[in-house]
């Protein structure tokens, strides 16, 4: 049953033979769940709602009506598309339904079969497009909130150098060369902003665009990427000092290049953070065979905090680098078929590693 790969449609009447026979007359191209009552529906729903595609109900049952379990339904699990079968039912409640868009559909009994399969047909594709309108709407929040956390250090810097120059600019006229620091280092975050804002619109835009449609950074190799990061991101010559790049087997980045510049931005970010806690601070990237790998030589992660790193935006104080940073780039990696792993030293270093889809990594073979 887990294997299934096809829609799952729940069907709900207190006649056992109509979901027997409901079963037999779709069952083989959907799979199927009955319930004989409203508060069996609700309660097999608690356990597959996940897993359900479509709910077709009949109207009048003894205990409770189908319609008060489409309201329940539409409340608690708006990704089901619902369906009503009725051979008779009050005209206000149906109108409520419909104008209150808890109803996708109206059967009427007897059914007939090549309406319900076109209705049921309908009603999957309805819920797919629901399902990627869902999953469109999570991404953009987790885009956003991890454009945030990317800009935050950035723009903070800027403004602390901007009322840094004030000041000294009052208190002593001559400081000109630490005033030119300072402004060179204002510009160099502000072009990095400006770098990760044109990426992230270019993603979004690619994304809009739909499956197939290219834009935004063209496609390059790993090698091409990571100098153009490195050239772009605000590095003082302490940290550029700190970072060493070991060139193994290059590989190309065809897909999504934009996310992976992202990515490897705030990889990177979090690298330098951890390293800079050091008093000789190192940061190494390999790239090699299809993977690009971070290792810093910080205080390392807690063992208690590692398992979660890719799964929960943990790290809310304290932390602010290894939490939605990582979770909205494992998700970015898996999105085009890679991955992300975090390997941990307590005490010591941290290695973080872009694992690329095999099918990029043989792109040179």
């Amino acid at each position: 049953m887990d294997n299934d790969s096809r829609a799952s449609v729940l069907y709900v009447d207190d006649e056992a033979l109509a979901c027997k026979y409901f079963a037999r007359a779709i069952g083989a191209r959907y799979r199927v769940l009955t319930a004989h009552s409203v508060d069996a529906a609700l309660a097999m729903l608690k356990d597959e709602a996940a897993n359900i595609d479509v709910l077709v109900t009949d109207y009048r049952m003894p205990d409770r009506l189908g319609s008060e379990l489409l309201q329940e339904v539409a409340q608690r699990y708006p990704h089901i598309v619902c369906m009503l079968v009725t051979a008779y039912a009050d005209k206000d409640v149906l109108l409520e339904l419909i104008n209150g868009g808890s109803l996708f559909r109206l059967l009427e009994k007897p059914l007939d079969l090549p309406a319900m399969h076109a209705a049921l047909q309908l009603a999957v594709q309805t819920g797919r497009e629901r399902a990627a309108r869902r999953q469109g709407l999570v991404a953009m929040e987790e885009s956003l909130a991890f454009l945030a956390h990317e800009l935050n250090t950035p723009l903070a810097a800027i403004a602390n150098f901007a009322r840094g120059i004030a000041r000294r600019a009052q208190a002593d006229a001559a400081a000109q060369a630490e005033i030119g620091e300072a402004a060179a280092l204002m510009h160099d975050n502000a072009r990095y902003c400006l770098s990760v804002l044109a990426s992230f619109v270019d993603t979004v835009r690619l994304a809009s665009a739909g499956p197939g449609m290219q834009g935004g950074r063209s496609a390059g190799s790993a090698r091409q990427l990571l100098a153009a990061l490195l050239d772009s991101y605000p590095l003082s010559t302490a940290q550029r000092a700190s970072i060493t790049v070991e060139q193994g087997e290059d590989f190309a980045i065809a897909e999504s290049p934009n996310c992976v510049a992202l990515i490897l931005s705030s990889v990177l970010a979090n690298a330098l953070r951890s390293a800079g806690e050091q008093d000789h601070p190192a940061i190494g990237i390999r790239i090699d065979a299809g993977r690009i790998t971070v290792r810093d030589n910080g205080a390392g992660i807690a063992p208690e905090i590692v398992a979660q790193l890719l799964l929960d935006p943990v790290g809310a104080s304290g932390d602010e680098g290894k939490g939605w940073g990582m979770v909205f780039c494992h998700r970015m990696m898996q999105s085009f078929g890679g991955n992300l792993d975090i390997a941990t030293e307590f005490g010591s270093a941290t290695t973080v590693t872009l694992n690329f889809p095999v099918h990029i990594r043989n792109e040179h073979d």
